[in-house]
């Protein structure tokens, strides 16, 4: 048998891609192999989530019995956004330590990973994926089980929601990922990134509906925070996992996560460029 040039090109690019997706696919096994390893931190962060829950469900609960409607929740609406987000936080770090990324963008040896064969952001992004996946099973659905069991949640009977909902919240964890990975890319052109880190725990924290839905916030602080990324990483995949939004409007909201996955990712692979060259040209 003869293969013309463009006939070789095919089968190899087609074998390097699955060569490629099998490595992705065991950086992704490796994150989640050593995210199981810390079974004691993941109990303690599920008990923590629970009371952190209670409090939070109760001052929310306290609200919704006193206005009658709050911010178009009800009792079973806002125990679902209690509970999902308390769920969801462990999957998106927002108060977890710096990636591994910003150590070694600051002592110097992301040198060695320039040199290794593989990408960079898609090699991190893999073992984040598989770190955000250990921490659903023994923290996202035990929290949400134990929401339904103390103050009751109202949550789809349909199928659709949860299947858009997962897709929502794999691009909400990529997101989260992908913004950490843009400040720990900072420590290329400042000493240190602590205090950044800082004021993104704050101001994403807040921005992305954790401690009140954004649906709550006055119409200036609403349109300024949907003008951000923060909402894609948790309001989002709240919306849609609860059934709050359905239809094309949850599709809308799913659009709207992937735009900003696009947009960080391109960034950060910017900023990766960039500080290569500034990393050659301070160490040669």
């Amino acid at each position: 048998m003869h293969w013309s040039a463009g006939g070789e090109e095919r089968p190899a690019a087609a074998t390097q891609a699955r060569r490629e997706a099998t490595l992705y696919w065991r950086l992704a096994v490796a994150g989640f192999r050593r995210q199981s390893q810390y079974k004691l931190a993941m109990f303690a962060g599920l008990f923590t989530n629970c009371v952190f829950g209670l409090v939070r469900a109760a001052v929310m609960l306290a609200a919704v019995r006193g206005a009658g409607e709050f911010g178009g929740y009800d009792e079973g609406t806002i125990g679902a956004y209690v509970w999902l987000s308390q769920g969801l936080l462990g999957a998106m770090q927002f108060m977890g330590p710096p990636i591994e990324l910003a150590e070694r963008v600051k002592n110097g040896d992301i040198a060695i990973d320039f040199l290794r064969p593989v990408d960079i952001q898609f090699g991190y992004l893999a073992a984040d994926l598989g770190r955000a996946t250990c921490t659903i099973v023994p923290r996202f659905l035990p929290s949400v089980l134990f929401g339904f069991l103390t103050v009751g949640l109202a949550m789809p009977t349909t199928p659709g929601p949860y299947a858009l909902g997962a897709i929502s919240v794999l691009l909400a964890i990529s997101l989260s990922f992908l913004l950490l990975f843009v400040i720990g890319l900072i420590g290329f052109w400042v000493v240190e990134t602590r205090g950044i880190r800082v004021l993104y725990q704050i101001c994403g924290t807040f921005l992305a509906g954790l401690f009140v839905p954004v649906h709550m916030f006055p119409d200036w602080l609403r349109t300024l925070a949907n003008a951000t990324p923060f909402p894609s990483i948790l309001q989002a995949p709240i919306d849609v996992l609860s059934g709050r939004i359905i239809g094309l409007d949850s599709v809308t909201v799913v659009g709207t996560q992937l735009f900003w996955v696009v947009a960080v990712a391109v960034a950060g692979r910017l900023m990766l460029s960039a500080g290569r060259r500034k990393l050659e040209v301070q160490g040669g």
